[in-house]
């Protein structure tokens, strides 16, 4: 059976956008088909300035989110990163492997340390370096498929070429990955601004739909969007970026496509109005069962002990081999068996 890894990074509420771009399908598809893992990637949270409160609390809600969406922790593997040690084990091993003018070409770090400098902050290490981790994630557990949007694809090149060379310089130890996509709505656009990504980093704004907004907010984002010049409702991104979204939105919530739906509107109104009635349906079951989980902390707790448990026997092996292949000396049995020891009594 494939492998498949996922990660939500916990800096900001989950969207609409992270639901139907990529948990309904981890919910309907990946957690059946393939031997699955879903990670919170908390450690990808820190390259940034934050509030460590902030980052345990969306941490939290993420996994608990994850859950509620469907994930089924007897059918898949939900953890939390940070819980796993060899995540951060390997990424210094591939630090000696990519080289700083791969990390420099990285668009998403480009992006953002425009805006770090921008808020007058200083640009961390981390931020340079993270898609590594974000390879290590990914090679640390065998993964054969990686489910992202193509905003992420250049990270999931990034682990290729990595597993790549490791395995040329130093003998076969990582399975190459692939990215593949979600498909439709794979990129739910921010509702004030269609030709941007809904992203839960932004943190506040109107054209944002969280998972866990009320309906009475939801309907009122949605109300509120963005169309386009012109008054016919018409399936076209690039020149009705407003509209588009919106359809591939209603799309994605009731299972039709954006192409066939476009002829059944007449007015933008209409379309706003059954679009933001779909979301609503849509979130209903996943906030009600988020609310039965923040009832039961136990619960979800076990899930992520049990599930860090099952991802380090998983990772384990694989990391270990990297550390001999690249030259390493192993550890004598007693000293990994006396840190085992230590590692699971503090947890």
């Amino acid at each position: 059976m494939k492998r498949v890894f996922s990660g939500v990074k916990p800096t900001g509420h989950l969207t609409l956008g992270n639901y139907l771009g990529a948990m309904r399908r981890w919910v309907a598809v990946d957690q059946h088909q393939a031997d699955a893992l879903f990670s919170v990637v908390d450690l990808h949270a820190l390259t940034v300035e934050h509030d460590p409160a902030r980052v345990r609390r969306l941490s939290r809600q993420a996994a608990t989110l994850l859950l509620a969406a469907g994930l089924d922790p007897e059918r898949c593997t939900v953890f939390v990163q940070s819980h796993v040690d060899e995540h951060a084990r390997l990424s210094y091993l591939l630090e000696c492997v990519a080289t700083d003018g791969e990390m420099r070409r990285m668009i998403q770090y480009k992006e953002k340390a425009v805006r770090e400098r921008a808020r007058g902050g200083s640009v961390r290490l981390s931020l340079l370096t993270y898609p590594v981790l974000m390879a290590a994630d990914i090679l640390a557990y065998g993964t054969d498929e990686v489910p992202v949007g193509e905003d992420q694809a250049q990270h999931v090149e990034l682990a290729r070429d990595v597993a790549v060379r490791f395995n040329q310089r130093y003998g076969h130890t990582f399975v190459v990955p692939r990215a593949t996509s979600p498909g439709v709505a794979a990129r739910v656009m921010n509702l004030q601004e269609p030709t941007s990504k809904m992203g839960k980093s932004d943190d506040v704004g109107p054209g944002i739909v969280y998972l866990l907004d009320e309906p009475d907010v939801v309907r009122r984002k949605v109300m509120r969007a963005v169309t386009d010049s012109g008054r016919d409702v018409v399936y076209d991104r690039e020149g009705r970026p407003g509209v588009a979204n919106l359809l591939e939105i209603l799309a994605a919530c009731t299972g039709g496509s954006p192409e066939a739906l476009s002829g059944a509107y007449e007015s933008y109104g209409a379309l706003k109005r059954d679009t933001a009635e779909a979301v609503v349906e849509v979130l209903r079951p996943v906030q009600e069962r988020h609310k039965e989980l923040c009832a039961d902390p136990g619960y979800v707790d076990g899930v992520l002990r049990d599930g860090a448990d099952r991802a380090r026997a998983m990772a384990r092996p694989t990391v270990d081999a990297a550390y001999r292949a690249i030259g390493l000396l192993p550890a004598p049995a007693e000293a990994r068996s006396a840190a085992g020891a230590v590692v699971n009594a503090a947890r």
